[in-house]
C-alpha cells in the first residue's frame, strides 16, 4: 500500500533516535566492565588461573567471576579497576546524552511535509503488476496488454505489461509512436478476441497474419468503403420476436440520427428518430413475412422511392396486420404521425431522415452491409477467439462516422447484456475475452453508452485500451464528452507521451503529484566591501514542488526519427497506475525486438473469415 501518514514518518524518526541512544548506553556500560577486566588481567599479567582469552582479550563480565573469589584478597585493586570502569562509562554516558539532546534539538526535514510523490521504483512496479518477477514471471503472458518499459540502473529495458480486467488509456499525439510501441506489442501477444479501430489499416498489415496463423483467431477486416470487406448488416443483429426489437430499433436510429453524439437537439432530429423507428420495424417485420432484404439500404430505397407516392407507405405502414392479425402499434402509431402532419412539416421530417441514410447509398457501402459474415455475438462466443479489425481510411473517415458508431455501440450492448454468477462470484458465460483497442476513439464522437459502461464492462470480459491525442481532445464540449467525462475515472491505468497542448501536460502534472523539496537559503553580514563577512546565516527550508512540471511535462524526450520520418530510438513517457507512485518510462518499441519483428513478418491473409453459419 501506498498510504501517506506524515505523522507516522516523524514517530518512525522519534523511535530511531531512541534506539541509537540505548544502543550506544549499552556499548558504554559493557564497556565499563571491559575497562575493569582488562585492568585487574593486566595487574596479574594474565596469569592462567584467570581463565581462558583471546589475546588476552577476556569476556566484560569475567571481572564480576573473579570478584566473587577474590575480592577479600585483592580489594584494593578490585576498586581501582572498579573506578577505571566507571569513569569509561560515565565519561560515555555523558557523551550520550550530548548526542541525545543535539539529536532532540536538530533541525529535521520532514520528506513528505508538502507532499510526498516520487519516481516508482522496481518494487512499486512489480506491487503495481506491470512487472512479472519470480513466482509471477510464470503468469498467463497471452492475457496481456503492453502499457510501456522501463529501464533498470543497469539500463536494461522491461516490458511493462498488464494482465487485470482494468482499462486503459493512452495519451499520444500524432506521430509519436503508439502504434510502434503500444498497439503492436499488444496485437502481436493478446490472443483472445479482440476490437481494433485501423485508421489506415496497417494494424491489419502487421498483426493479423500473426493473429490468424498463430493465435488461431478468425480475422475480420470490416473495411466498409472497400470491395474486399467483411459484410455486417447492423438489421441482422435485430431479432423480430425477442421482445427486445423496438428498443434495439431506438438505440439503432438515434445513433443514425445522431451521427457526432451530440444529442438529438433539434425538432427535426427528434421526429425524424421517431420515422425511422416505425420504418425499420416495418422493413423487419416484412423481411421475416416476404423474404424481402432488410438493410439501411432498403429503408432509404423505400424512402425514396419515386414511383410510388409516399402517402401509400404510411397507409400500409398503418394498416399491416403484423402481430395476430393486428397492426404494430409502433409501426402503425409511426405512420399515423406522418399521416396527421401538415404535409409541408411531414416532407421536413422525411427530407431529414433520409438525409442521414444518404451514406447507404453508396454501392460499395450498401454491398458490405447486405449481408453479415459475422455477428457480435462471435466475438466473445465463437469457436475461435475473433478479431476484428475496423478499417476507415482518412478520407473516408468522417463519412463512414456514423456506421462505426453504430458497430461500436452494438458491441457494447449486445455483449453487455447479463450476468450469472456462480457461488456468490460472477460465473464467465463467453468463451473468450474482448479487447477493445480504439485508437483516437474520440474522433467517433460522443458515445454515451461507451462512456456509462466502462464502469461495469469488465465484469463481462471485456477490456478496453482508448487512446487520444490529448485531453482537450477528449474533453471538448463539441466532439467529445465535455468537461464533466467519466472517462479517465474508469481507466486504472494511464499512460502518455510527451503531450503537445498545455492543458495536457498540466493534468499529466496534477496526476504525478506533489513533492517536497530542501530549500537552502544563505545570508550574510557585514560591509559588501570587506572581504570577510562578519556573519554567514544558512538556512534549510522544506519547499513545495511539483514532482514533474508541466514544461518538463511538455519537455519528455520523444522518439528519434531518421530522415524518412520512422522512429529509430524510443522516447520517454509516464506511466500511471491508480494507487502507485507515477513511473518514468520508455517507448517499448516492437521492431527492436526479435520475437515481434519475426511476428510482423507473417503475411496478412488476402481474405476476412466468414464466420456465419459455422
Amino acid at each position: 500500500m501506498n498510504n501517506i501518514n506524515l505523522s507516522s514518518k516523524d514517530s518512525r524518526n522519534v523511535k530511531k533516535d531512541k534506539i541509537i541512544v540505548r544502543s550506544l548506553s549499552i556499548v558504554c556500560l559493557v564497556g565499563g566492565f571491559q575497562v575493569a577486566t582488562q585492568y585487574f588481567s593486566h595487574q596479574f599479567n594474565y596469569q592462567p588461573q584467570l581463565g581462558t582469552h583471546f589475546f588476552n582479550i577476556y569476556e566484560p563480565w569475567a571481572i564480576l567471576l573473579w570478584a566473587n573469589k577474590w575480592y577479600g584478597e585483592y580489594s584494593g585493586i578490585f576498586d581501582l579497576a572498579a573506578g577505571f570502569g566507571i569513569l569509561f562509562s560515565s565519561i560515555g554516558l555523558i557523551l550520550v546524552l550530548v548526542i541525545k539532546m543535539v539529536l532532540a534539538n536538530s533541525s529535521r526535514t520532514n520528506q513528505g511535509l508538502h507532499g510526498s510523490a516520487r519516481w516508482a521504483d522496481k518494487k512499486d512496479i512489480v506491487a503495481a503488476g506491470l512487472l512479472a518477477t519470480g513466482k509471477n514471471h510464470k503468469s498467463n503472458q497471452s492475457d496481456v496488454v503492453y502499457v510501456g518499459g522501463w529501464r533498470d540502473n543497469s539500463g536494461k529495458t522491461h516490458y511493462l505489461k498488464h494482465s487485470g480486467p482494468e482499462h486503459v488509456l493512452c495519451y499520444a499525439p500524432t506521430r509519436s509512436g503508439k502504434g510502434v510501441s503500444l498497439v503492436i506489442p499488444t496485437l502481436l501477444s493478446w490472443t483472445q478476441s479482440a476490437v481494433i479501430t485501423d485508421l489506415k489499416g496497417e494494424l491489419w498489415a502487421l498483426t493479423s497474419g500473426w493473429r490468424k496463423h498463430h493465435a488461431k483467431n478468425k480475422v475480420l477486416r470490416f473495411d466498409p468503403a472497400s470491395t474486399s470487406s467483411a459484410h455486417w448488416n447492423p438489421l441482422d443483429e435485430i431479432q423480430i420476436g425477442s421482445g427486445m426489437e423496438v428498443a434495439d430499433v431506438q438505440n439503432l436510429t438515434t445513433l443514425i440520427v445522431d451521427p457526432d453524439g451530440k444529442g438529438l437537439q433539434t425538432h427535426w432530429q427528434k421526429t425524424s428518430q421517431a420515422l425511422l423507428v416505425g420504418v425499420i420495424l416495418h422493413v423487419l417485420y416484412k423481411s421475416e413475412r416476404e423474404g424481402t432484404p432488410a438493410t439501411l439500404s432498403t429503408v432509404d430505397a423505400m424512402l425514396s422511392d419515386p414511383d410510388r407516392d409516399i402517402r401509400e407507405l404510411w397507409m400500409e405502414m398503418a394498416m399491416q396486420d403484423y402481430l395476430d392479425g393486428k397492426s404494430h402499434p409502433v409501426i402503425a402509431a409511426s405512420a399515423r404521425d406522418m399521416l396527421d402532419r401538415p404535409e409541408e412539416e411531414a416532407g421536413s421530417v422525411l427530407s431529414t431522415a433520409k438525409s442521414y441514410l444518404s451514406l447507404y447509398r453508396d454501392p460499395i457501402v450498401a454491398n458490405n452491409i447486405s449481408t453479415s459474415d459475422f455477428t457480435i455475438r462471435d466475438l466473445m462466443h465463437h469457436e475461435h477467439p475473433v478479431s476484428l479489425y475496423i478499417v476507415s481510411h482518412p478520407n473516408d473517415k468522417s463519412r463512414l462516422r456514423p456506421l462505426i458508431r453504430i458497430l461500436i455501440n452494438m458491441i457494447i450492448r449486445k455483449l453487455a447484456d447479463r450476468i450469472t454468477f456462480k457461488d456468490g462470484q460472477p460465473a464467465a458465460h463467453y468463451k473468450h475475452k474482448l479487447l477493445l483497442m480504439l485508437d483516437e476513439f474520440p474522433s467517433l464522437g460522443k458515445l454515451e453508452i461507451f462512456q456509462e459502461s466502462l464502469a461495469f464492462i469488465a465484469g463481462y470480459g471485456m477490456k478496453a485500451y482508448l487512446i487520444c491525442q490529448d485531453l482537450n481532445q477528449l474533453k471538448s464540449r463539441e466532439t467529445g464528452y465535455g468537461h464533466d467525462e467519466a472517462i479517465t475515472s474508469n481507466c486504472h491505468i494511464q499512460t502518455a507521451f510527451a503531450p503537445n497542448r498545455i492543458e495536457t501536460a498540466e493534468h499529466l502534472s496534477k496526476l504525478t503529484g506533489q513533492t517536497t523539496v530542501i530549500k537552502e537559503q544563505i545570508t550574510t553580514s557585514g560591509r559588501r566591501s570587506s572581504m570577510m563577512h562578519g556573519h554567514v546565516t544558512r538556512t534549510l527550508q522544506e519547499t513545495q514542488r511539483a514532482l514533474l512540471t508541466p514544461d518538463e511535462c511538455m519537455r519528455l524526450p520523444g522518439p528519434m526519427k531518421d530522415a524518412e520520418g520512422k522512429i529509430t530510438k524510443p522516447g520517454d513517457m509516464i506511466i500511471y497506475v491508480a494507487g502507485f507512485p507515477a513511473i518514468y518510462g520508455t517507448q517499448p518499441l516492437y521492431f527492436q525486438d526479435e520475437t515481434f519483428t519475426a511476428r510482423a513478418q507473417v503475411n496478412p491473409p488476402s481474405f476476412s473469415d466468414k464466420l456465419t453459419g459455422l
